[in-house]
């Protein structure tokens, strides 16, 4: 039998130059995603295994105690295509054996792509998608149902001065 999975997606926080580490703002933006999301009922968080999703998840995880971290190796940091992106979605969406909530922590590209998948979009229109660092997307997976985007790329949590970093002005609203 199924269930109701709720998938949280979140990028990384802002990550310095070479995106070997978070900034400042970026762990200040990885504290609050994680105090955002300390009132969900998140089952287990996923995160791609570059340093600076790592390093978000081990900030947004200090607000979800118990809550098991894994690395998945479907959430690097590459184009995202029909072929290489079939693991990361078979992996991470679709109903569930039991009602869920879980966390991943990716990048940019695969935000867009789940976003681009659930909605049954062209392969081609993931790439107008942009996502802040930490901005929350949440789409659900009912059974015998299509995906329900619920909300895509969400910065509520982020005081206006970190909703927007990295992005040029022409990319900000």
């Amino acid at each position: 039998m199924s269930e109701v999975r709720h998938l949280w997606i979140a990028r990384h926080a802002f990550a310095n130059e070479d995106e070997s580490a978070l900034t400042g703002d970026g762990e200040q933006q990885a504290t609050l995603l994680g105090e955002r999301l300390a009132g969900v009922p998140i089952a287990e968080i996923f995160h791609s295994p570059l340093p600076r999703a790592v390093q978000t998840t081990a900030l947004v995880a200090a607000h979800l105690p118990g809550v098991p971290v894994r690395a998945a190796g479907e959430l690097d940091d590459q184009l995202p295509t029909q072929a290489n992106s079939a693991a990361m979605i078979e992996r991470f969406t679709g109903p569930a054996p039991a009602e869920t909530h879980q966390l991943v922590i990716t990048h940019a590209f695969q935000v867009a792509w789940f976003v681009r998948d659930a909605l049954e979009a062209p392969e081609d229109r993931w790439r107008g998608l942009n996502s802040c660092p930490t901005g929350l997307t949440l789409i659900r997976y009912f059974p015998g149902q299509k995906p329900r985007l619920i909300m895509f790329n969400d910065v509520s949590h982020l005081p206006a001065a970190l909703q927007w970093t990295g992005f040029p002005p022409e990319l900000r609203p």
